[in-house]
């Protein structure tokens, strides 16, 4: 049973760092702005993209090709998250 538990949870583990990008300012310039949804799916990513940043130049924690305010809130809520999950 630990097993299954541990291969599931690698499994995830790699499926969520697969979301982890990072985008050239030049290139970012002619993207659609990202908005709220994956400010908060970047977020919720957040443990998982600093640490594969630090070993990684191709992944970012942050969008630089947001739209602002709506993926700055989205960004909150999604670190909040942890936060409201760990005072429990």
């Amino acid at each position: 049973m630990k097993h299954i538990k541990l291969i599931t949870s690698l499994f995830f583990l790699l499926l969520i760092t697969s979301c982890a990008d990072k985008v050239d300012c030049q290139f970012a310039l002619t993207m659609n702005q990202v908005g709220f949804w994956s400010g908060l799916w970047h977020g919720m990513i957040i443990p998982i993209s600093f640490i594969v940043s630090l070993f990684s130049d191709s992944t970012a924690v942050y969008a630089v090709y947001n739209n602002g305010s709506w993926y700055d809130f989205g960004f909150v809520l999604g670190v909040g998250s942890y936060t409201s999950s760990a005072m429990r």
